[in-house]
């Protein structure tokens, strides 16, 4: 976005210097990135990050309210309501477009949000190498809100561990060695020193969870929860598991109720510039006339599965539970970043965090993600370059 660092970028880019990057990466654990990694980061201007965060700052508005949870309390399946559920999210993670408005000005548009964990561990190191990689200038930062590497080292340890034995805490998912996001779960383990455990590997005692360590038997106090139900649900041959909604004896970071309550079911609560307008489907009296301008979103899916991106009639028509679904009203991505073979859109996903200490989450650290697809993600940006994960370097305010 920064036309004279992209310009610098693309002038020094080598695909040799490209391979070596990515096999610096590698070299951590080899053969764990599974997702393409982008060949460029993303510089962000100090005037566009103010807009995100402000955009941040308007939504956490009504996620600290007193009233956000009676407003959500339909946002959580039923049958998928956990026991003992906190006053907060420990992370949510806001994805921010960046896009084009009606004058062609670039703005930043919420294209969704997440009371849930990303890559947090490994975006230390992705951001780490990439700065020497593009030889990003000292005024520009991955880190928000005067993190620095140490810092937001601490923090993390504070949400997820703070005082409780590291053998007591674990990360669960489910199948994490077929994650494609696995290579985070390493790099969780390395800086914080806690195992990865399946949730098939669980030992039920009681109220109580245990897990295999070196051999023994380990109680579980806090569980850094990485599984997504909607995920978990679709696993074949799974077998016997325990059911989460019991009230088990443990601290969940985060909740996974929090999953649903900060999620796209919060969209239509909120009223700010940088946030689509958006609308429980249910709740539409008229249909717009343009229904072309609108994407329509399930509430409850996976990785983008089911979203709808050229709206017509027959495919609202076709919905028997409208209230599982959202309307939304659809952005422009711009072309931002210029590449050798044609310029790509892009996303910025702001990491969001909040400690027992703390009256209201603080950005912290972020991921970025370039696509030259009609959405952002894997499935359509096959056979493509200059997309997949990258970082954003924002201009230090």
């Amino acid at each position: 976005m920064q036309k004279e660092l992209r310009e610098q970028f693309n002038k020094n880019f080598t695909a040799e210097k490209y391979a070596a990057y990515l096999e610096k990466l590698d070299r951590f654990h080899p053969g764990a990135i599974e997702f393409r990694i982008a060949e460029t980061p993303v510089f962000i201007p100090k005037d566009f990050t103010k807009k995100m965060l402000q955009a941040c700052e308007d939504i956490i508005d009504v996620i600290v309210d007193d009233k956000f949870k009676q407003l959500t309390e339909n946002a959580i399946p039923k049958k998928l309501i956990v026991p003992n559920e906190n006053n907060y999210s420990d992370f949510i993670a806001f994805d921010f477009g960046i896009c084009e408005n009606e004058n062609g000005e670039l703005v930043p548009q919420l294209i969704e949000m997440q009371g849930f964990p990303t890559l947090f561990a490994f975006q230390i190191y992705h951001s780490e190498l990439t700065r020497t990689y593009a030889n990003v200038p000292d005024n520009y930062d991955s880190y928000l809100n005067g993190f620095t590497k140490e810092s937001y080292l601490q923090f993390l340890k504070k949400i997820i561990i703070d005082n409780t034995p590291t053998e007591n805490v674990i990360l669960l998912e489910v199948f994490p060695e077929k994650q494609k996001t696995r290579v985070d779960f390493y790099f969780t383990e390395d800086i914080l020193g806690i195992k990865t455990v399946c949730i098939t590997k669980l030992i039920p005692k009681g109220n109580k969870l245990f897990y295999i360590n070196d051999g023994r038997e380990v109680q579980i106090n806090k569980i850094y929860n990485r599984i997504i139900f909607d995920d978990l649900h679709q696993q074949k041959d799974i077998g016997k598991i325990i059911d989460i909604t019991q009230p088990w004896d443990v601290e969940w970071i985060p909740h996974p109720n929090w999953f649903y309550r900060i999620s796209k079911y919060t969209l239509p609560l909120i009223h700010n510039p940088y946030v689509p307008k958006t609308y429980f489907l249910h709740e539409i009296k008229e249909l717009p006339k343009d229904l072309e301008n609108y994407v329509l979103k399930p509430l409850f899916s996976f990785a983008g599965m089911g979203v709808v991106i050229d709206v017509t009639l027959s495919d609202i028509e076709k919905i028997n539970d409208p209230e599982n679904w959202i309307l939304q009203h659809k952005v422009k991505y711009a072309d931002i970043i210029q590449t050798p073979d044609g310029a790509a859109k892009a996303e910025i996903r702001l990491f969001y965090f909040r400690d027992k200490d703390s009256k209201r989450p603080i950005a912290a650290h972020n991921l970025a993600r370039l696509s030259k697809g009609k959405m952002i993600g894997t499935r359509y940006n096959q056979d493509k370059t200059w997309v997949g994960g990258s970082i954003a370097f924002f201009e230090k305010l």
